[in-house]
């Protein structure tokens, strides 16, 4: 490929690309295997003498997803690959074309990274005559699922892994989004429209917005945990009012506030949503109540295409599913001994404003983790520091997007893909703060992250903000306060808080 400019499989353009080898490949594994595979090396000359491997998003099924962080990759002279996951002809965000490939779902679950992984550094090997000095994964959503996957199965594939938004707990978190739509499904006027999302999200951010931290005049919430505003400070007080919630409907949000929960032992399944994170355009409220819950299809691969949400019963149906998937798709192992011990640096990162996978669940992995190391919990989170860092971003939807400041090398790429960051270095890119870890550098404490006006580079800087290893967040000082100098990393209390780190039962954790 001769650059300067490369059209992807989707026909997206992408310019000042330089020239590159492209080299695909298909991995068949299994008889019912067709895992497709790119890898793009630098010439010769050029390359960095590493590897990074990128991430996919929803069910995969194509391999453009990756390449705008490809992209970035290759600019930086990284030899890049990415994959698939043997989905295809399956689309993004349906799945239903695997139903009766039991195969195909451990593709997408966990092998087809490893075998990407493993063809990647081969023909890297072959071509430059000598392996990778330094391996890097970088994904988020199914790309954070693959990476987290990847430290528990694979400890020895990657030397750092950025992980964003994971959808790990998999089969927990999209029997979530069944729970949401169940919500809003129980009555003709029980769903929720954009006007509806933006106006709830408006209102827990005036009552939270300074509760969780953050300042008066955000429209989103520092660390949500604390927050416990109540929907029926919406709800019309008569049938003429207008920019409020009807009765089913706010019984419909404290529903998805409660999360999902097996209805015959009250035992919590997943994560509940997080309040503030209502009216995100492509993820939100307005969009988990349409025909189907979002990402449903694993639901058919158990029960057929004839599946209907409604009927989902969450205590023996939650049962089926999870004997069948949870051993193949689920990323919910704390033990990262093996990958701490090769000398292993992970990075996590999730926004408190994504409608998707809610980032508390995300905190609970990162507890309990913590909790595998020997001591207190406090004495738990400072041994993870030493090679697992999470940071928890105000205000950032679904790996990228959002009110609050959500550009920091965070380069998901899939139906959002976030802006480059002002700086690709270690104050303002995780990626660049993961490299320097890795080779020898300290740990990231935090990173600065950029809001661009209207998230487009072009308009300029409207504001940035520190975003902090857990369990600190970022606390205002002094000064411009869209300056990130004017806030600083502090521990607000919360990470042993019981209350406000509410956990599924340890059946729904495997």
């Amino acid at each position: 490929m001769p650059g300067p400019v490369y059209v992807a499989a989707d026909g997206r353009a992408y310019d000042r690309v330089p020239p590159f080898c492209k080299v695909s490949a298909v991995a068949t594994p299994t008889p019912d295997s067709l895992i497709n595979i790119e890898v793009w090396l630098p010439t010769q000359a050029d390359w960095n003498g590493r590897f990074e491997g990128i991430g996919n998003g929803g069910y995969a099924g194509t391999i453009a997803v990756g390449a705008p962080a490809m992209v970035v990759g290759l600019r930086r002279l990284f030899a890049v690959a990415t994959t698939d996951m043997g989905t295809a002809p399956s689309a993004n965000n349906n799945g239903d074309l695997l139903v009766g490939h039991p195969q195909k779902w451990e593709d997408w679950g966990h092998r087809a990274t490893h075998v990407m992984t493993t063809v990647s550094k081969q023909l890297i090997a072959a071509h430059y005559g000598r392996a990778p000095a330094f391996s890097y994964f970088n994904g988020c959503s199914t790309g954070g699922q693959q990476a987290l996957m990847t430290a528990q199965r694979h400890p020895g594939d990657y030397d750092g892994i950025l992980a964003g938004a994971p959808a790990n707990n998999r089969t927990h978190v999209h029997t979530g989004l069944v729970w949401n739509f169940q919500a809003q499904k129980a009555t003709l006027a029980s769903t929720f429209n954009s006007d509806h999302a933006r106006l709830i999200t408006a209102a827990v951010a005036r009552a939270c917005a300074v509760k969780s931290g953050g300042l008066a005049q955000d429209t989103f919430l520092t660390d949500p945990r604390t927050c416990d505003w109540d929907p029926g400070e919406l709800q019309c007080t008569s049938p003429l009012s207008t920019n409020c919630l009807s009765p089913e409907q706010v019984a419909a949000a404290r529903t998805i506030y409660q999360g999902a929960t097996n209805r015959a032992t009250g035992r919590r399944i997943a994560s509940a949503s997080t309040r503030g994170a209502e009216s995100d355009s492509l993820f939100g409220w307005q969009s988990q109540g349409r025909a189907e819950p979002q990402f449903g299809s694993l639901f058919k691969w158990v029960f057929g295409l004839a599946w209907q949400a409604t009927t989902y019963d969450f205590d023996q149906h939650m049962a089926a599913v999870d004997s069948l998937l949870a051993p193949i798709l689920n990323a919910n192992n704390p033990d990262l001994g093996a990958f701490r011990a090769r000398g292993g640096k992970l990075i996590a990162y999730h926004g408190t404003a994504d409608p998707l996978i809610p980032v508390q669940d995300l905190i609970n992995y990162y507890h309990r983790v913590a909790q595998a190391q020997p001591g207190s919990l406090k004495v738990g989170l400072d041994r993870t520091r030493q090679f697992f860092r999470l940071f928890v971003v105000p205000g950032m939807a679904h790996c990228a997007g959002g009110d609050g400041p959500n550009a920091f090398g965070n380069l998901f790429s899939g139906a959002v893909v976030a802006p480059e960051p002002p700086a690709a270095d270690v104050s303002h890119d995780a990626m660049v703060a993961l490299q320097n870890w890795v080779e020898g550098g300290s740990g990231p404490d935090a990173l600065t992250a950029t809001k661009y006006v209207n998230d487009q580079p072009a308009q300029g800087i409207q504001a940035q903000r520190p975003v902090c290893a857990y369990p600190q967040f970022p606390k205002y000082v002094a000064g411009d306060p869209t300056a990130a100098a004017s806030f600083t990393c502090a521990d607000n209390g919360n990470a042993a808080s019981a209350v406000l780190n509410p956990a599924p039962a340890p059946e729904y954790l495997r």
